[in-house]
């Protein structure tokens, strides 16, 4: 659906919003379009709509094979999903979370200090926003760092809309041969990484298959990395054209971290890949949705509902933005959300500490967007200091 403003999610949700979900058109068929608040709240928590994307009615890009341990426990519902969800929220508590903090702050120095050594203007795209969670997540997995450039392109290339089945599903493939072949390694030779702790733990015992660890690394690979960092880009670009709440920002630090929550919801930059296949027949805001149809949840839609949030257009740090839905909502909530709060944090205090006098480098009209995508974001933030 077209956007009048880059700022704004599609103009249509707005109208949709006031009336029942509605049946659009998508690749190769039919799906409902949730788009109120409450509605998505009650898709994401209702079992009757299930994550398994080999049920009668699931909207799916690309038909992947399906083998035991390809797919990642996001695509699959209970008991297994919670099975495979507990092991590895066990890497992603609240504990470990503060205790990677440091390493991350250290991470964040590195990039800006040869982002300050580097030209300027700079792209803060490419020199920082993607490279962070690249280096975060590869770093928490044991991903060797010489292997950062090839997992962003690889990412890239399984959210991108406008990329073939049969690129996508290459990348898709040669992501998984190269985690495949660590899992062994790190199997065979534990060091202290996520795929380490998780292979000594569980699939040493066989409560955990060697597909199965694949499949969860790599689902850790690419939603660990692709959303925080256009996440990361378009903060900075909301910021940088709001002088006034960026004043306070920079004045007072502790406001940093409810302000996450307000740039989380506000940009919603998850498109249409949450999405539901209807096990049974389900009344869903006066529409009738019926066994074998599908269901797109509009994250951002929700997170831009009038009822919920007032003039939800406005990015406001002292919004109480609680209940949004950007991470997702229920049993699928995204278990990476701890980390990629405090990776934002970290990084937006001190980028804007480092560079105070950071700004655009071109006129806001010609900050380029990506549309095409599962993730919204920016092609290139030029900034200069």
């Amino acid at each position: 659906m077209p956007r009048s403003c880059p700022y704004a999610p599609p103009d249509a949700y707005e109208s949709l919003r006031k009336e029942p979900p509605q049946k659009v058109r998508i690749r190769g068929g039919e799906a409902w379009l949730v788009t109120r608040h409450a509605d998505v709240r009650r898709v994401l928590n209702d079992n009757r709509f299930s994550a398994d994307d080999q049920k009668p009615g699931f909207p799916i890009r690309i038909q992947l094979p399906p083998e035991p341990g390809v797919m990642s426990f996001n695509r699959m519902d209970d008991p297994e999903h919670g099975r495979l969800r507990r092991m590895a929220m066990t890497e992603f508590t609240a504990r470990r979370t503060r205790a990677l903090r440091p390493e991350v702050e250290l991470l964040v120095e590195r990039l800006l200090d040869e982002l300050a050594a580097g030209p300027n203007p700079a792209d803060l795209v490419e020199g920082f926003a993607v490279r962070l969670p690249s280096l975060v997540i590869a770093r928490m997995l044991g991903v060797p760092e010489e292997d950062e450039a090839t997992f962003t392109e690889q990412s890239r290339v399984i959210l991108s809309q406008d990329a073939t089945p049969e690129e996508t599903y290459a990348a898709f493939v040669e992501m998984t041969r190269f985690l495949d072949r660590l899992a062994a390694q790190r199997t065979e030779n534990p060091k202290d990484d996520l795929i380490s702790r998780l292979a000594t733990r569980y699939v040493a015992t066989g409560e955990l298959t060697h597909q199965e660890l694949v499949a969860m690394a790599r689902f850790f690979l690419v939603a660990g990395h692709e959303t925080s960092a256009h996440q990361i880009s378009l903060s900075v670009l909301s910021l940088l054209r709001d002088p006034a709440q960026l004043a306070e920002l920079r004045a007072e630090p502790a406001l940093f971290k409810p302000a996450v929550e307000e740039l989380l919801r506000y940009w919603s930059i998850s498109q249409d890949n949450q999405v539901r296949a209807a096990v049974a027949d389900v009344e869903l805001g006066g529409a009738q949705i019926r066994a074998g149809e599908g269901v797109i949840v509009a994250i951002p839609g929700a997170n831009h509902d009038e009822s919920v949030y007032p003039d939800p257009g406005r990015l406001d740090i002292h919004r109480n933005a609680s209940g949004h839905l950007a991470f997702g909502f229920g049993a699928h909530l995204c278990p990476g959300a701890s980390l990629a709060r405090m990776e934002l944090e970290v990084c937006l205090s001190a980028l804007f500490a480092r560079f105070p006098a950071l700004r655009l480098a071109v006129p806001a009209e010609d900050v380029r967007f990506r549309e095409n995508t599962l993730v919204y974001g920016l092609e290139e933030l030029p900034v200069t200091w």
